[in-house]
């Protein structure tokens, strides 16, 4: 079955102007109409890292749980975010980012990679006592403009060791669009085969034109679970100045469908719902 995690707090984040609250929150629940498996809808982190994402806890506080389906993510940054997050029962999971590049670990979450290696165990810890589940995205999962060392096998190396923390979902992030689809193919197919216990997603940041031939090579590969944001808006604002755009959801559907996959969505919610994204994103 397919799981498209709907991402409207990455399209958020590196805006610098600050989003009302109010408007947040209808756009959200908005979302949670359409039938999306996941709806990634805040952090709790440093609101001097994110600003835009100081008002999580407000936000939730708006939102009508009871005429949705959908899940929701939350993403930490660290042990003091993840116990923030778990005060709040409508939270199901709790997304972590841990990075292939240690560069990008210290821009990220002002952490080494060992140092963050830690705090994923720790919050793993804390998910199974409260019973949630931890996603832990590999950013820079794909190569790194920073000349860290990068290879599949290195890859497979964080998938080994989070194996062992009885990490039972990972998600292979593109940060910065690097992603081929050769590269694409051969991570899923090596990890998903000797790692049947986890459940691999994939979060792309990518040019549109570059999107069916990724999108396809990775189904073809056994992932299915994939993130994406209405219109493709957003991008980290850690990775680079110049952001590299989302997945546009949208499109996303589209390929899906053409490759034969029938997806549980309510198509005149999710038609609203990229008409209010047009104005929360104007």
């Amino acid at each position: 079955m397919i799981k498209l995690i709907e991402c409207p707090r990455d399209a958020m984040q590196g805006r610098a102007e600050f989003i009302d609250t109010a408007i947040k929150a209808a756009y959200i629940d908005q979302l949670m109409r359409v039938g999306f498996d996941t709806i990634d809808f805040g952090s709790f982190v440093s609101p001097k890292a994110i600003p835009q994402m100081r008002d999580t806890a407000e936000v939730l506080s708006l939102l009508d749980m009871f005429k949705s389906r959908s899940k929701l993510l939350a993403i930490v940054a660290n042990t003091r975010g993840a116990e923030d997050a778990l005060q709040f029962e409508e939270i199901d999971y709790l997304g972590f980012p841990l990075s292939v590049s240690e560069t990008f670990q210290q821009r990220n979450t002002n952490k080494s990679i060992a140092e963050a290696l830690k705090t994923v165990e720790e919050i793993q810890n804390k998910c199974e006592v409260n019973g949630r589940t931890l996603v832990t995205y590999l950013s820079m999962g794909f190569g790194n403009p920073y000349g860290d060392p990068y290879s599949p096998d290195l890859v497979a190396e964080f998938v080994g060791k989070l194996s062992d923390l009885d990490i039972k979902v990972i998600s292979f992030a593109d940060t910065i669009g690097s992603a081929t689809s050769d590269l694409i193919s051969s991570l899923y197919s090596i990890n998903a085969s000797a790692y049947p216990e986890i459940e691999f997603g994939l979060h792309l940041h990518t040019h549109p034109d570059q999107l069916k031939d990724k999108v396809v090579s990775a189904y073809e590969a056994g992932c299915r679970r994939f993130d994406g944001a209405l219109k493709g808006f957003g991008g980290c604002p850690m990775a680079k100045d110049e952001l590299i755009g989302n997945v546009a959801t949208e499109n996303l559907i589209q390929i899906l469908e053409e490759v034969g996959e029938k997806l549980e969505l309510d198509k005149e919610q999710l038609t609203e719902a990229m008409k209010l994204a047009n104005v929360v994103f104007s």
